[in-house]
């Protein structure tokens, strides 16, 4: 087995991917600077929710994240056209990781994906063929790679899809809530399109495809029977939620990957034929051992237990979100209510006055349901009155939140002072409550409320 991870294969996939990620890229920096998302998270703000550990990034976030895009654009055409690979595509993780770090207003797990793909890519001789760099440098042009490149990629898209799946086994999203609720608000597409989406048959439809997808697409592309009808559906799901869902270039980078999970010569032979066919069948290579033996093994064993860190901690991960991110666990529920704190000068323990909107935008308010966001805005409110040189405990005296828009409950304690508490990624937190659900089944609640509102009507 160790020995096949070391057979030479083409490495025409890896170099097609490589053009593929830069044009994503690209995409992706210049439209966010086009479509003024930049501005929305970062400069028209007055503090943002970075990851927890990464407040230094604040620093950055002025018209300075004007640049890291720009330069974003640009080490995409540097990976792109293989100019300098090694100094483009680590530049590019590092401004990417700038920005992925850096705020959680706009979080999407693709962002995630794309930055993983970005420090893989940090690794790999994706600059060996149809490069600049190549043409400069005819020593570093091979027309081979170890096969334990292209099992990287299969074992990560693997991981992405295996635990999308297994996260939509819950009821919410098997009796099509999710779905429901997904499409009930789509008013970007026509009203035939519109009457189709409120259609349970069509919810249901769509949820339970969602499963089958992402549960067998990946067994499908690799089998070669199966394989053609694979990319056919994967065109069809994924051109679907980018018109529907409006997920950026989420869809159009996940088609990528489908050029590692076809034979290397078929790639070779559609995207370079000119180039010299070799049988590499019996031949292996030591290229690259050290990076696979102490990177890549314990990467991919982290890709594989990181998303399961959630089934240790107490309570339901779609009601604490502990170790919620990081997981794959995608489109998987909605989440509503803003938390209103309570402020207290320790000096004379009187009441101060506070509103959300002193320090957060719209956007940023409508995250106020997140612990982990509740926590570090507690913490951010400690520094606000801190300039003014007081001392204050903090407490979330309203918190109700609600799930897939079922009723609300209380997420926090509202006696504890989150400023005396730390944030651990590592185990669950006391003051986030339990979930109180309604004691009548859904069906008996919405009869006894459509009771009321007739006598109401008479």
């Amino acid at each position: 087995m160790w020995k096949k991870a070391f057979q030479k294969i083409d490495n025409s996939s890896l170099v097609v991917f490589r053009i593929f990620f830069g044009i994503i890229f690209l995409a992706e920096a210049v439209g966010a600077l086009a479509l003024k998302w930049v501005d929305r998270n970062f400069v028209d703000t007055t503090t943002n929710f970075t990851f927890i550990g990464f407040e230094w990034l604040l620093h950055l976030q002025n018209e300075t994240m004007y640049v890291v895009f720009g330069l974003m654009a640009v080490a995409s055409v540097g990976v792109m056209l293989g100019y300098k690979y090694r100094f483009s595509v680590i530049a590019l993780t590092i401004l990417w990781s700038l920005a992925y770090f850096g705020q959680k207003t706009s979080y999407n797990n693709h962002y995630y994906l794309m930055w993983l793909i970005g420090l893989i890519m940090c690794f790999l001789p994706a600059n060996a063929n149809a490069s600049i760099d190549a043409k400069q440098n005819p020593s570093i042009k091979k027309n081979y790679m170890p096969q334990w490149i292209r099992l990287v990629f299969i074992i990560q898209v693997s991981c992405v899809y295996f635990y999308a799946t297994i996260a939509k086994f819950y009821p919410d999203w098997l009796d099509g809530t999710v779905t429901r609720n997904m499409f009930s608000g789509m008013n970007n597409v026509p009203e035939t399109v519109q009457i189709l989406f409120k259609k349970t048959e069509f919810q249901l439809f769509i949820a339970y495809m969602g499963i089958a997808f992402d549960g067998l697409i990946v067994p499908a592309l690799l089998w070669k029977r199966t394989r053609w009808f694979a990319i056919i559906a994967s065109l069809i799901f994924h051109i679907f939620n980018s018109i529907t869902l409006q997920i950026g270039v989420f869809p159009y980078f996940a088609l990528s990957f489908c050029v590692f999970f076809f034979p290397p010569h078929q790639i070779r032979n559609f995207f370079f034929r000119k180039r010299p066919k070799e049988d590499y069948s019996e031949e292996t290579t030591a290229d690259y051992s050290t990076i696979f033996k102490y990177f890549f093994v314990p990467y991919l064993i982290i890709q594989i237990l990181l998303p399961i860190r959630h089934w240790f901690f107490k309570d339901d991960v779609l009601w604490t979100e502990e170790a919620h991110r990081l997981s794959w666990r995608m489109m998987l529920r909605s989440r509503t209510g803003e938390t209103y704190f309570k402020v207290i000068d320790k000096k004379n323990n009187e009441r101060l006055a506070f509103s959300n909107t002193e320090l957060l935008n719209q956007k940023q308010r409508s995250r106020l349901n997140a612990p982990d966001v509740i926590w570090q805005m507690a913490q951010k409110i400690k520094e606000h009155f801190k300039e003014q040189g007081k001392d204050v405990a903090v407490y979330a005296e309203r918190s109700n939140v609600s799930i897939n828009m079922h009723p609300s409950s209380r997420l926090i304690d509202p006696t504890v002072d989150l400023t005396t508490v730390k944030w651990s990624h590592f185990k669950h937190h006391d003051w986030i409550l339990e979930r109180k659900l309604p004691k009548d089944p859904p069906s008996k609640r919405h009869a006894v409320q459509n009771l009321k509102r007739l006598k109401h009507q008479k």
